[in-house]
């Protein structure tokens, strides 16, 4: 409109009106300008995501951060961008809940992604999420806990992208006999997560015939060092010591069984799956020993998320659940679409609702990756039932919001960290 003014000159009022109401009923309406358009594209849909930037699981921190910003490049560019905001655990419960109370009160997203550690996790939704009914999906929190948490009962706001640690409880003590162990030792982290894990890997180990000769546990807090609970672990003469806590925890105390010479064979877990351990203790002390984490099966979905963080950031770290974190965010933005198309208000109990919608089985096939969540985007626009199975693989949660993803079997070799194999486990 503003050009056709610009050429009417030397016109009386009168006739400059006529000019002007023929144009308006005439040209089509102008473009957007860019602002206009970013204002258009600006999101709506705030997600909190829990990392442990500090603590003994800051290790993770930077790392799992690449994956949530990817996710949110893609949604962006599927056409559904949404706001992440971050918030620091410190790898400790109390923190994590103030952290939690900030995304939710202050920033009021639609949903909190996290925690890793189990004990932030539970923390965070008995004293925040579950009260404020804002879904929490945990990238990484394995204990058994959350499955029957009492707070969450008939409540259904706790989700989470990785399985229970019943799952990895028996085939890390497959892998303990595997490799003909009798007697194992363990030294863990005393919270949820360890406590768990311990648990369960002792159930199993034990029911194979083996023999848990002692389990010392620690404060979740660093020390120091780690003498004490050492010379307790090996009263029993173990062949191998369970290294059952977080990364900041065992570059200590693995460290200090080599130095004094207490025992030099290692077991190790999701915590311990390290590239920090590796520059503590010397790639020579840790060759060829086992592990196991909660893992990703080789699918073609994990494929093009591999092919996009590549092209972003380099290699992929062999760290533990990069891909859940990605999943977590685009599972928890899929939601909020789909409660947008069905006509509901976008609020986190919405989102809630929407979680197993899409990620339902019998719903069309979208996978990870830019590809494949504008894939996911434009199908729930137009009004299809979608199934995302993520880079971590599906996502079907239970009535606990539970999923059973492979369990992946690792080995440190050769200064890195390698997988051996993957297995499908279920508990009846």
């Amino acid at each position: 409109m503003s050009r056709i003014l610009k050429t009417l000159t030397l016109f009386i009022a009168a006739s400059a009106l006529v000019l002007l109401a023929a144009a308006c009923a005439t040209e089509p309406a102008a473009e957007p300008d860019m602002a206009e358009k970013e204002e258009m594209a600006a999101p709506t849909v705030k997600i909190g995501v829990l990392l442990p930037f500090s603590g003994p699981l800051s290790e993770f921190g930077a790392a799992f951060q690449k994956a949530a910003d990817l996710a949110g490049e893609h949604l962006a560019a599927a056409g559904y961008p949404v706001e992440i905001v971050y918030g620091d655990t410190e790898t400790n419960p109390t923190a994590a809940v103030e952290a939690a109370r900030k995304l939710v009160d202050v920033d009021q997203v639609h949903a909190v992604i996290g925690a890793a550690a189990s004990s932030s996790s539970l923390a965070v939704a008995e004293s925040v999420t579950i009260p404020k009914g804002v879904p929490q999906i945990s990238y990484a929190s394995t204990s058994p806990l959350l499955t029957i948490l009492p707070a969450d009962e008939g409540q259904d706001f706790l989700f989470r992208t990785v399985p229970s640690d019943a799952l990895q409880g028996v085939v890390l003590a497959g892998v303990a006999v595997e490799q003909g162990y009798k007697n194992v030792a363990i030294l863990y982290v005393n919270n949820p997560y360890g406590q768990g894990l311990k648990d369960n890997f002792q159930a199993a180990f034990e029911a194979a015939g083996g023999t848990v000769s002692a389990a010392v546990p620690h404060d979740e807090v660093e020390a120091t060092t780690y003498v004490a609970e050492l010379r307790r672990a090996i009263e029993g003469e173990p062949e191998v010591l369970l290294a059952l806590s977080y990364a900041g925890h065992a570059t200590i105390y693995l460290r200090e069984a080599i130095e004094n010479d207490f025992i030099t064979k290692f077991l190790f877990v999701d915590g311990t799956k390290s590239q920090a351990i590796i520059e503590a203790v010397g790639a020579a002390n840790l060759e060829g020993m086992l592990g196991t984490a909660p893992g990703s099966a080789e699918t073609p979905s994990l494929a093009l998320f591999t092919a996009d963080y590549q092209a972003k950031y380099g290699e992929l770290p062999p760290l533990p659940f990069m891909t859940n974190v990605y999943d977590s965010i685009v599972i928890a933005a899929l939601a909020a679409l789909a409660a947008e198309v069905s006509g509901a208000e976008v609020t986190p109990a919405a989102v809630r609702d929407m979680l197993r919608t899409v990620s339902n089985p019998d719903g069309d096939t979208a996978a990870a990756g830019a590809a494949g969540v504008k894939a996911a985007v434009e199908a729930l626009r137009a009004g299809g039932s979608i199934n995302y199975e993520g880079a971590a693989g599906a996502h079907d949660f239970d009535a606990n919001g539970d999923v059973t993803t492979p369990i992946e079997v690792w080995k440190y070799a050769g200064g890195t960290i390698e997988t051996v194999r993957t297995e499908e486990v279920t508990i009846e």
